[in-house]
């Protein structure tokens, strides 16, 4: 397998990754989460997550030269996470990138953390169909892509306009007494009936559509579950833990997967890619590979363990940048916690 060797660093979040990769070979992908740091608080605590980077950037990017037996004077190219994501823990990893450019005097690529998730897919698939769409679901993004090119022709068809669909889960569970993140033990919880409770698609009435067509909305969702918890616990009402969580994933992961196949319908693209933490949800999962085939559309998704924040995905987008023979970023780049979708590398 050739390609550009290239080390990912990634800190947008509560994870510490660093990756590497040779092309689109994966030789390393060490991860350090702060995730129960952030449980007790029930959310990423910025501080926190930002010391919690400190404490194990070294280590990780230890593990992963180990890992992948690789001396750094080999390596082609450095990547880092420039944004988007929290300031403090972008600033430790792009810290970390430069120091380690300049002192392995190797070129260095500030790139897009959302991007990353697409980019991710080359590791497990190979080249991407273009166009494809990519629908990215996490704790703090839930957008919607056109990809033309992973290296420079990216549009966002739509985005969520409050709570991110990750986020949404997290606070459900915690509506519903589960430990954080919500998304994993939403999933294992939801073994009732995904139609026992009628809760609302947001942005999906005709009026909305007309509007924010592939724009998402779940903090309505969010409200609608804790109202009805709500009522029917002061009502003194019995009600299956199971029948509530199965029935909020079934609003969430419809919205998602309705809104992405008429993108791909409308836009004649044959080719889903989705990515993000909350890619991994089972029921996500189940509902794509029910309903894409009808809309002719093909669905690709990495394994679940490159689904959440990694450096792995990093490295790869640096490596597509490498090969595509754009040049390095400028050395007094700095980290930008809003940096659009559109701006693949700084």
């Amino acid at each position: 397998m050739s390609g550009p060797l290239v080390l990912g660093i990634e800190t947008s979040c509560d994870e510490t990754g660093v990756g590497i990769v040779r092309g689109n070979q994966l030789l390393a992908n060490e991860v350090a989460s702060s995730m129960e740091l952030h449980a007790r608080f029930g959310g990423v605590v910025p501080e926190v997550a930002s010391r919690a980077h400190l404490e194990a950037m070294v280590p990780t990017l230890e593990r992963a030269l180990a890992t992948a037996g690789v001396d750094p004077v080999e390596l082609d190219a450095i990547a880092v996470t420039a944004g988007p994501g929290l300031m403090g823990a972008l600033a430790v990893g792009v810290a970390t990138a430069k120091a380690s450019a300049l002192a392995w005097d190797k070129p260095l690529y500030g790139v897009n953390h959302l991007v990353g998730h697409v980019a991710v897919d080359l590791l497990d698939h190979g080249e991407l169909p273009t166009p494809c769409a990519a629908l990215l679901v996490s704790g703090g993004h839930t957008s919607l892509l056109m990809v033309r090119d992973v290296v420079g022709d990216i549009v966002e068809l739509g985005a969520t306009i409050d709570d991110a669909a990750g986020e949404a889960y997290d606070k459900v569970a915690r509506v519903l007494g589960l430990s954080y993140p919500g998304g994993p033990v939403i999933d294992k919880a939801a073994t009732g009936s995904p139609t026992a409770i009628a809760f609302p698609r947001g942005l999906t009435s005709r009026r909305d559509l007309e509007r924010h067509r592939y724009d998402f909305s779940f903090s309505g969702l969010k409200t609608a579950v804790a109202r009805w918890v709500e009522i029917a616990e002061r009502d003194g009402v019995d009600y299956e833990l199971g029948d509530v969580a199965a029935s909020f994933q079934e609003a969430v992961c419809d919205v998602l997967v309705t809104k992405a196949l008429d993108a791909c319908r409308t836009n004649g693209i044959e080719h889903l890619l989705i990515g993000g933490g909350v890619a991994a949800n089972s029921r996500l999962r189940s509902m794509l590979a029910e309903r894409a085939p009808e809309a002719g559309v093909e669905v690709r998704s990495p394994r679940p363990a490159l689904c959440t924040d990694n450096g792995a995905m990093i490295a790869a987008l640096g490596a597509a940048v490498v090969s595509a023979g754009l040049p390095p970023s400028s050395p007094d780049f700095s980290a930008t916690s809003s940096l659009p979708v559109s701006t693949v590398l700084v």
